[in-house]
């Protein structure tokens, strides 16, 4: 008789509520009464609010227990677990809850499915399947290819991936770079670190393809170093993509190089942007470069560079096994494909969810969000990172659309989703946002670095009702100037989260009775 086949995720966040010592509660358990087990550490399925979720596969499919402690160990084995059978902590299938089934799960398709650096998983779920089918292609048919399908930048820009992969390619040089933006530091984002440690071979074959396509023979992985964990398991991945001629000279046999290695970050906020980055990675101080000239240009080591971010480079190895059809076929105008969301904050049932662009604010946050964890009204959300806008009630009809954000002055950027209830004080989340400039800014251009000083101190006398429409008049004017004088997007996009406040919520800004008895 074969071995039960159980799984516990190794994914960071199923690790901060306790997932090691349940899957070692679970080996504890099963050798003590003689039970044969095959324990697999996946990634996150994304519900976060079930972490540690314990997985058996049955005949059926794999059943769903969650979240598991330690102390629930026992009672599972005593209900019969390994057989799928019920229990208080059950869902039933995994397949079948709504969280999941009503996902499209095209980068995550195998995040929580398949051992993480298991190649042999990775094979039989389709993996390398896109690189297979580039090794056929012209490079100008690859990057086609990818242009075709629509994708776009998932970092925050959404700029066209095939627009940067085709000035590179047509760029004349004797070296030229693959660089992935993995400093995911936006507030209440977790998708790029979740691909990391839960599938990832499929940034690497993301990054391989674009190596290719582009004539660039090296690549680098920009992590930031708070990732321990996607740490560990990139350079595991590598080592055994290395191993199988996946990556390396010669790689498949098929006369192209292409090298990869993963290099840490510091902790600075500005090195997610393209051009800092590129300044830390050749070991300088993370401060932005002007442009012209671009990356794809006179990018890493001045050499031309690719530089996407983790979930646009995850995205395009299914691009290349599919076809360009297949994943423009999700999505809506603009923005094709799918995108990862991520819900945090004050919300019920927080994790990751992945739907075609199209789907609205209100679905995310009450079909699969739950509503808010205090039970009480949701009042704001902000989207797209500590630079995004806070967006009330009624804008929450909005589709996740990259245009459809710009015309009511947001940007979906990486995905994040944030959420507030109504005993959020608007003013103070303004505040943090113009001090969150101030502290993050490079200090390389004054709208930046002085502006969004003088922001808070103008903050701060409007909500102490100082001459407020005065304040209000200046605050405004300074964000006029934050907006078109900052050299790159943190100056140029910290009004979006004051101003929306500002706009959205004017009243948290007047002084409270409170505050004028104190005076």
């Amino acid at each position: 008789m074969s071995a039960i086949k159980l799984y516990v995720p190794c994914d960071a966040s199923a690790l901060a509520v306790g997932a090691d010592e349940t899957a070692q509660a679970i080996a504890a358990q099963a050798q003590a009464r003689g039970i044969d087990i095959q324990l697999v550490r996946n990634g996150s399925r994304g519900m976060l609010w079930l972490e540690p979720l314990v997985e058996v596969e049955t005949a059926q499919g794999r059943v769903a227990y969650g979240p598991v402690q330690v102390e629930d160990v026992a009672g599972l084995f005593d209900a019969g677990f390994t057989r799928g059978a019920e229990h208080r902590l059950g869902h039933g299938l995994t397949a079948a809850m709504p969280y999941l089934k009503n996902q499209q799960r095209l980068t995550f398709a195998r995040v929580g499915i398949t051992d993480p650096l298991s190649l042999d998983d990775y094979l039989a779920h389709g993996g390398y399947q896109g690189l297979a089918n580039a090794l056929l292609m012209e490079q100008a048919a690859i990057v086609q290819c990818v242009t075709d399908s629509g994708l776009r930048g998932r970092g925050g820009a959404a700029f066209p991936a095939g627009i940067k992969w085709r000035t590179v390619l047509g760029a004349q040089a004797e070296q030229k770079y693959i660089v992935c933006n993995a400093d995911e530091g936006d507030s209440g984002t977790f998708s790029d670190r979740m691909v990391m440690e839960g599938d990832p071979f499929v940034l690497i074959e993301g990054m391989t393809i674009a190596g290719l396509a582009t004539g660039a023979t090296r690549g680098y992985i920009y992590l930031r170093c708070e990732y321990p964990h996607a740490h560990r398991a990139l350079n595991a991945a590598i080592a055994t993509a290395y191993a199988n001629n996946y990556l390396g000279e010669n790689l498949r046999d098929s006369g192209r190089r292409f090298d990869l290695e993963v290099r840490l970050g510091a902790g600075a906020y500005i090195c997610g942007e393209e051009t800092s980055l590129l300044e830390s990675l050749e070991g300088k101080r993370g401060q932005v470069r002007f442009k012209p000239p671009l990356p794809a240009l006179q990018g890493l080591f001045g050499k031309p560079t690719v530089i996407n971010n983790v979930i646009t480079l995850a995205s395009v190895p299914i691009i290349l096994a599919r076809g360009a059809e297949h994943y423009k076929n999700f999505g809506m105008g603009r923005s094709r494909g799918t995108l990862p969301i991520q819900l945090a904050g004050n919300i019920k049932l927080g994790g990751l969810v992945e739907l075609a662009f199209g789907a609205t604010l209100r679905e995310l946050l009450y079909d699969y969000g739950g509503g808010s964890l205090s039970g009480r009204p949701i009042r704001a959300v902000q989207v797209g990172g500590p630079l995004g806008a806070y967006l009330p009630e009624s804008q929450f009809d909005t589709k996740l659309d990259y245009e459809a954000f710009v015309e009511i002055k947001g940007m979906l950027g990486h995905g994040g989703i944030v959420v507030f209830d109504d005993s959020v004080d608007m003013a103070a989340q303004a505040r943090y946002a113009m001090e969150f400039c101030a502290i993050e800014s490079c200090g390389k251009c004054t709208p930046c670095r002085i502006g969004s000083t003088r922001g808070v101190e103008v903050i701060d006398r409007l909500i102490a009702g100082e001459q407020p429409v005065k304040q209000e008049a200046v605050l405004r004017d300074l964000c006029e100037t934050l907006t078109y004088g900052s050299l790159c997007a943190l100056g140029g996009l910290t009004p979006y989260p004051v101003l929306s406040a500002l706009n959205h919520f004017p009243q948290d800004f007047t002084k409270s009775p409170h505050a004028v008895a104190a005076a």
